[in-house]
């Protein structure tokens, strides 16, 4: 396991998580003895401003960037952030998407709703990125994260999603260990319950496609 080589780019907005979400991840590696390395790129240093990361796993990887075409998976917590940097994923790689588009919080109620009417929803950024592969998990993870009991843990959603691929070499333990250690002690639980919802709605979308972990609901 430790040896395997793993790249996923993760995608998303500023106010998401997705740093949390990388430190997650990389916690889970250290413990479990995985080698690992990230590269963070910004866009605008404001909430809802683009921010990308590069996760590489693996004891040969030197590098911290994914090349174009290189990732194993593109995680992306916003919709059309996934379309945005499709074209790191490689060849028969996997899509983990959220299916929320997130505005601008500059924008008004009347100008979303007039964007929503001419412009991608989330089934067309599906419908896009399924013409370069057929694996892709759309994850309402905004209406799981509720049903966890707190909107704020899309990201954990997303990540429990991204653990369903029996590729992704971190093992799960230290995963939901690595949750409990990162968020406020108050809300390790919500935290974990939102890991398990994600793991159960990306079987839905994956696992007739890919080799996906062993999943006992409950």
């Amino acid at each position: 396991m430790p040896g395997k080589e793993f790249s996923v780019y993760l995608s998303g907005v500023g106010g998401q998580g997705l740093v949390l979400l990388s430190n997650v991840i990389g916690s889970a590696c250290a413990s479990a003895g995985i080698r690992a390395i990230t590269g963070e790129q910004h866009g605008l240093s404001q909430r809802s401003g683009s921010i990308n990361i590069h996760l590489r796993i693996g004891e040969q990887v030197r590098s911290p960037l994914i090349p174009i075409g290189g990732a194993d998976a593109l995680l992306a917590l916003e919709a059309l952030e996934a379309l945005r940097y499709i074209e790191y994923l490689r060849p028969g790689g996997v899509v983990v998407m959220n299916t929320r588009i997130q505005h601008p919080v500059t924008e008004t109620k009347a100008h979303m709703a007039d964007k929503a009417a001419r412009y991608m929803s989330a089934e067309d950024v599906k419908a896009r990125l399924s013409q370069v592969t057929d694996k892709i998990a759309a994850v309402d993870a905004l209406e799981i994260a509720r049903r966890a009991g707190n909107p704020l843990t899309e990201n954990i959603v997303m990540l429990g999603a991204l653990a369903t691929l029996e590729d992704f070499p971190v093992p799960e333990d230290a995963l939901k260990q690595s949750v409990a250690e990162n968020v406020p002690r108050k809300a390790v639980e919500v935290n974990l319950k939102a890991f398990d919802l994600g793991q159960a709605a990306a079987h839905d979308f994956l696992c007739n496609l890919v080799k996906c972990r062993k999943y006992s609901p409950g």
